[in-house]
C-alpha cells in the first residue's frame, strides 16, 4: 500500500517526515490534521495515535509514530540515498545533532508548550514567542559549534551531501524565522538551511507549499 502521512503543515515534526519521504522518492498521500481546530484530540485520529500527535504513517504492517523512530524506520527501509553518513563518526555526530533538535529544543516551544506558557503568564500575548526566542537561541548556540568541526562542502552540516541533521534543521531553523530569533549569529545553521532548500525534494517540504498552508 502507499503510506498514507497524516500531518499538519506548519508541524516541525511533520516536517521532517514529509523532507524525508521526498528525498527518498516515496510516493505518498497526505491526510491533514488540524493541530489548530484540536482534530488531533478527536477519537478517529487517537485510535491511529493514542499520544494525539502528528505525524503519524500508515504503512503495510500498521502506524508508525513519533518522528525520530520513522525517520530510523525509513533509513532501514529505504536505505538510498541514504540520509545518514557511511562512517560511524559522523554517523554519531549527525544523531546527536538531530537529538539536540529534537530532544531539547523542539519539545519545549511546540504548539500545546507554549499554549500553556501563555496560560501561566495570565494570557500574555508575547510569552510563547518570548519563551520560545529564548530556547531556540539557546539551542543554536550549541547547535553552531557543533556543526562547526564538520561542515562540508556546498555549507552542508556533515559532509557534502544532505543528512538527517538537514532534515531536523531545516524546521527548527522555520520556528526560528517564525519567532524571530536573530539568525546572524549562527552562519552556518543559516548556510545549511540554504543548503537543503537548495534540494529539490526538501523545499517541496517547506510548510507554504502543503495543502493544508494558510
Amino acid at each position: 500500500m502507499k503510506p498514507v502521512l497524516y500531518g499538519y503543515f506548519r508541524s516541525g515534526t511533520t516536517y521532517r517526515v514529509r523532507a524525508a519521504l521526498n528525498y527518498k522518492g516515496v510516493d505518498y498521500d497526505y491526510e491533514p490534521v488540524d493541530l489548530a481546530g484540536g482534530a488531533q484530540s478527536g477519537e478517529a485520529y487517537k485510535r491511529l495515535n493514542p499520544q494525539g500527535l502528528v505525524p503519524a504513517l500508515k504503512v503495510d504492517g500498521g502506524v508508525l509514530t513519533q518522528s525520530p523512530a520513522i525517520l530510523e524506520w525509513m533509513e532501514e527501509t529505504w536505505p538510498e540515498p541514504a540520509l545518514l553518513p557511511h562512517e560511524p563518526i559522523l554517523r554519531a555526530r549527525t544523531r546527536a545533532f538531530c537529538a539536540a533538535i529534537g530532544c531539547d529544543i523542539h519539545p519545549i516551544q511546540n504548539l500545546r508548550i507554549l499554549k500553556a506558557v501563555k496560560a501561566m503568564k495570565d494570557s500574555d500575548p508575547d510569552a510563547g514567542t518570548e519563551w520560545a526566542r529564548h530556547w531556540i537561541t539557546v539551542g543554536f548556540e550549541a547547535l553552531e559549534q557543533m556543526a562547526e568541526p564538520d561542515a562540508g562542502a556546498g555549507g552542508f552540516l556533515f559532509g557534502t551531501g544532505p543528512s538527517l541533521a538537514e532534515v531536523y534543521l531545516m524546521p527548527q531553523m522555520f520556528n526560528a524565522e517564525r519567532f524571530g530569533v536573530d539568525l546572524e549569529r549562527f552562519p552556518k545553521l543559516v548556510a545549511a538551511n540554504a543548503a537543503a532548500q537548495s534540494v529539490p525534494e526538501f523545499a517541496a517540504a517547506h510548510p507554504s507549499r502543503q495543502p493544508d498552508a494558510r
